[in-house]
């Protein structure tokens, strides 16, 4: 059963989601706020319960404290153990979500995505894997990278991956799924995963996510490169 905390200011939005995601037999709704600030304290309350979260649908733009901050504040507490984040805007180039991106959310859903979509964006990011297949997301991520200027050499950090981990991180960052990656390099896709999980543990991240923004930032992963095919 996947456990999900909803937040967002409006009270509309709150009751529509849950009712979805209440009528699913893998999900229950153990929780909603309608701030950030509210959001930290009914987290910390459901973990003290017992009930914590997997998955927190988190709205951008709210009162007290918004859904960046909040962000920040519930996975920097949570020491990696803390739920998926899966951050909800209206606004497809919202500046907010890049940085929700790098404080370690999962990814992010238009909140005027069919239904269908924000049920198969819960079930992913509560699977472990980040939302990063929408090519709004892909574009997103390039276009404020693009304005950072890449580095000279391979950064120190990436020294740490083997020849074909940082393929492998290269793949991940153009979007590619596991299966995608195993055609591609012809490996057994439990190899691919098992990369990806060496990945992510020896740079220190948290999902795909991250790894993507990692990417991008030391220059592995080029903005408006095309996926290989």
């Amino acid at each position: 059963m996947i456990r999900v905390l909803l937040v967002d200011d409006q009270e509309m939005v709150r009751e529509g989601f849950a009712a979805l995601l209440a009528a699913q037999p893998d999900m229950e709704v153990v929780g909603t706020a309608g701030d950030g600030a509210a959001a930290l304290r009914t987290h910390a309350e459901l973990v003290a319960a017992g009930r914590a979260p997997d998955v927190v649908l988190m709205d951008v733009r709210m009162p007290v404290l918004d859904g960046l901050s909040a962000t920040r504040s519930l996975l920097a507490a949570s020491s990696g153990a803390g739920p998926r984040v899966l951050v909800l805007t209206t606004f497809d180039l919202d500046d907010h979500v890049y940085d929700a991106l790098r404080a370690g959310a999962s990814g992010f859903l238009l909140k005027h995505a069919p239904a269908a979509d924000l049920l198969h964006a819960v079930r992913v990011v509560a699977a472990g894997d980040a939302l990063l297949a929408p090519a709004v997301t892909r574009r997103l991520i390039a276009d404020f990278v693009a304005a950072r200027p890449a580095p000279a050499a391979r950064p120190e950090r990436l020294q740490v991956l083997t020849e074909r981990e940082t393929e492998v991180l290269g793949l991940v960052a153009r979007g590619l799924s596991n299966t995608e990656i195993a055609d591609h390099l012809v490996l057994a896709e439990q190899t691919v995963k098992t990369h990806v999980s060496r990945v992510l543990t020896k740079l220190g991240l948290r999902d795909r996510a991250q790894a993507v923004v990692l990417a991008y930032e030391t220059g592995l992963a080029v903005p408006g490169a095309p996926a290989p095919g």
